[in-house]
């Protein structure tokens, strides 16, 4: 089964399109993935990211949207609910 999981594009590196990497949040956890695929994609914005490869962008409501199905996810499997 593959998964493909949103996260924050936090910073951006280098200028050739083709090695492009950015740091993306995924809730807190830092992460290089490759941004080859998504030029355009500028910090703040979310991305949808698959084996280290940032594959599409998404606007933040569909992006909590997703996290909050996360969230409810890890509850229903007996997760504890977050203090913060």
């Amino acid at each position: 089964m593959c998964l493909a999981v949103p996260g924050k594009l936090m910073s951006v590196s280098a200028d050739d399109p083709l090695q492009r990497t950015g740091k993306v949040s995924f809730g807190g956890v830092l992460k290089e993935v490759n941004l080859a695929c998504l030029p355009e994609a500028k910090v703040g914005d979310y991305v949808i990211v698959h084996a280290g490869l940032a594959i599409s962008l998404l606007d933040e409501a569909e992006a909590n949207e997703v996290f909050d199905y996360l969230r409810k996810i890890d509850l229903a499997a007996g997760g504890e609910r977050p203090t913060a």
